[in-house]
């Protein structure tokens, strides 16, 4: 058995490395887009089946967003962002459990030992992926508050003048705002890459010593793992967006 922090590169397009995490991203991006593309399709006025199903997901993601924001219009304003990335994120968690991910792969010599590459691994334990969402998610934040307030305003809330009250205090408040942004990107790339790749470790273990029926709540405990990872990555991008939008009076 062979554990790798680093996505493991299947092939090359050049000098460019394809790793197995960026197939399998690129999978549920086409999976993602052909669904939505077959909905709008088929849509009908009484849903059923398939559309049933996703318009109970979204109206439940849209109280949801309405219960943090309290205003229906800015709701609609960041319920897209907020969708995509929760539907995203979720599905890269859950298909670390689907059959071949991690077990089947090719073999190749490493330290003259013979390991295993993977064909297949969840995108959401690559660090790659997971600081690339928190760059979206923080960057969509910062433009979507200088959009609603204004760039004089929006500064504001980071460059304080020390000669202004609360004078050195609110220059002192302005600079650590600026960290926060930064420790934004650390918080959401680790949080996620972290819970679902020692989860992957986990099951490659538990499938390596009993790999019957002792692995199946492990199972079942990805699964929730990775909805709350998907739900918390989610609600925070929403909490982000709402003070990013909210004037530093208020």
């Amino acid at each position: 058995m062979n554990i790798s922090i680093a996505a493991e590169p299947i092939f090359y397009i050049g000098s460019f490395p394809v790793t197995n995490t960026i197939i399998v991203t690129l999978f549920i991006s086409l999976l993602i887009i052909a669904a939505s593309a077959i909905l709008k399709s088929r849509i009908r006025l009484i849903p059923r089946g398939f559309q049933n199903i996703v318009e109970a997901v979204l109206e439940a993601l849209l109280n949801l967003v309405d219960s943090v924001t309290q205003d229906r219009r800015q709701s609609k304003k960041f319920f897209p962002l907020v969708a995509t990335i929760f539907i995203f994120v979720i599905l890269s968690n859950w298909v670390e459990v689907a059959p071949g991910f991690g077990t089947i792969g090719l073999r190749e010599v490493s330290g003259g030992k013979n390991i295993l590459v993977p064909f297949f691994r969840s995108g959401s334990a690559d660090l790659n992926m997971t600081l690339a969402l928190a760059i979206i998610s923080v960057m969509s934040a910062q433009i979507l508050g200088i959009a609603a307030i204004g760039v004089g305003k929006y500064a504001g809330k980071f460059f304080v003048s020390p000669f202004r009250p609360p004078y050195f205090v609110g220059t002192f408040v302005g600079v650590l705002e600026i960290i926060s942004e930064v420790a934004k990107l650390i918080s959401f790339s680790f949080r996620l890459f972290g819970n679902i790749f020692a989860g992957e470790v986990l099951l490659m273990v538990m499938l390596f010593l009993v790999p019957y029926f002792v692995p199946l709540p492990f199972l079942f405990l990805e699964l929730f793992v990775g909805f709350v990872q998907a739900l918390v990555f989610s609600m925070l991008t929403l909490v982000f967006l709402k003070m990013a939008v909210t004037e530093a009076a208020h």
